[in-house]
């Protein structure tokens, strides 16, 4: 399990960016089998926008809907609902949707590392025990996958897209590689890149929302903003609103700062 850690926000540093568009942005960070706390969020969401102007609204998920928590599958299917609405609503892939489609697909391979990533809860969330699913071969366990995680959920993060631009924003799960152009960055990086992301102090271009990262407090940086408040052990999860060169956040548990 990942320990939140905490990091010193820095000063702002001239105006912020501006999302370009007569639309209202809300990001959700990493959600991890939550969803609980995911219904939570979505109600404050529906709250805030009831307090402001009406505005077309953006929902995006940042990624890592599953594993950790316990109630991915539900999760899942709540995006997928979402998604099946005429809601304006984008998904970006998380690294542990890669190694869940892989495994959910067969990979043995996979299915060891799913182990590790927190998938014992995922898979207790379609079905199998713990203890079952601790006593089956990786091999075993692949089939079990393949043969009980519904295809079409599976299918529907796969589907899922590696980066969104908005205006003067970046929407990743994990962050981008330094002096990279953003249009040549790799899937790898965007879903799981760290200490180069975070440690880099100049501008990406656009300044980047991203999760995958826990921290206790939101990371607002000069060139970056991490939400992954580890909302799947902490029980705060985070969302970023965002409208013109304005920003909020919003938590479960909390309300809205």
């Amino acid at each position: 399990m990942l320990i939140p850690f905490r990091r010193r926000n820095a000063p702002d540093r001239g105006p912020l960016p501006d999302v370009g568009e007569d639309v209202r942005i809300y990001a959700i960070g990493d959600i991890h089998g939550r969803d609980d706390l995911f219904a939570e969020l979505l109600d404050r969401i529906a709250q805030d926008e009831a307090d402001r102007p009406p505005l077309p609204r953006l929902l995006i998920l940042l990624g890592d809907l599953v594993d950790r928590g316990p109630q991915s599958a539900q999760v899942v299917e709540r995006a997928m609902a979402m998604a099946r609405s005429k809601e304006n609503v984008r998904f970006l892939k998380g690294n542990h949707e890669e190694v869940f489609i892989a495994a959910a697909r067969g990979s043995a391979q996979a299915v060891r590392f799913f182990r590790r990533l927190g998938g014992i809860q995922t898979l207790a969330s379609y079905g199998l025990t713990p203890h079952n699913s601790s006593a089956m071969s990786d091999t075993a366990l692949a089939q079990w996958m393949l043969n009980h995680i519904p295809r079409d959920a599976v299918d529907f993060l796969d589907d899922f897209t590696d980066m969104l631009p908005v205006g003067g924003y970046l929407f990743v799960h994990a962050g981008v590689r330094p002096r990279i152009a953003l249009e040549a960055q790799k899937p790898a990086d965007l879903r799981w890149i760290r200490g180069d992301f975070l440690n880099h102090r100049r501008s990406f271009g656009r300044m980047i929302v991203h999760g995958h990262s826990i921290t206790e407090e939101v990371d607002i940086q000069p060139n970056r903003i991490g939400i992954d408040t580890g909302a799947f052990a902490s029980g705060k999860l985070t969302a970023i609103g965002l409208e013109k060169d304005r920003r909020w956040f919003l938590h479960t548990g909390i309300g809205k700062v």
